[in-house]
């Protein structure tokens, strides 16, 4: 039974970068959606601060818009594969922030399963796109803009602070509040929908 419900995760999952690499902007928030927490999870544990881990996570998920094809299925699980280019970016921030990675740093092979392995209970609500555009349309202009370009579109934080005329540290600083209230948007609107 187990190995079914890994089957058509695995099964989902291609189907999902494929789209992505199709420029599917559904698909892409669709796995932002399955894999955000887990990917947020991995960099907090590496970094063990909010801001970066959340930079991280926006990095992860820009990389993938525009590389999709950098996974590949035959070589693991798309969860495993996201876990390691988080675990790989975090440690570079670290090394830029000049800090040494954390000494209680667990392996990915010695981590407990996360939320992903259980998809497939809530696989109904998951897929609701509609909450997802219903939430990016109650973020202020000025973040919504930037989300969209970042996530949509692919643009680096540079390209985005030349693009709009604005500073490197505000593009940063909307894109991360931005997220911030669609990630508490989000989990306020999942309770609703358990309640």
């Amino acid at each position: 039974m187990a190995l079914d419900s890994s089957n058509s995760i695995t099964s989902r999952d291609i189907q999902l970068m494929q789209r992505v690499s199709q420029r599917d902007q559904q698909a892409l928030l669709e796995l932002y959606q399955y894999y955000g927490s887990l990917v947020y999870g991995m960099a907090l544990k590496v970094l063990h601060a909010q801001v970066l881990a959340e930079e991280i996570t926006q990095d992860v998920f820009m990389k993938i818009w525009r590389q999709p094809d950098r996974w590949n299925p035959e070589l693991g699980q798309c969860s495993t594969w996201l876990l390691t280019l988080t675990r790989n970016a975090s440690i570079d921030r670290l090394r830029k922030e000049q800090r040494q990675p954390a000494q209680s740093a667990t392996p990915i092979e010695m981590l407990p399963p996360e939320k992903h392995t259980s998809v497939s209970a809530d696989e109904a609500r998951w897929h609701d796109g509609y909450l997802l555009q219903r939430l990016l349309s109650e973020l202020p202009v000025e973040q919504l803009q930037l989300v969209e370009l970042a996530f949509y579109q692919g643009f680096t934080h540079s390209e985005l602070a030349e693009l709009l005329n604005l500073p490197l540290g505000t593009v940063k600083t909307r894109l991360r509040l931005g997220l911030q209230r669609l990630r508490k948007l989000w989990f306020e609107a999942t309770e609703v929908d358990q309640d």
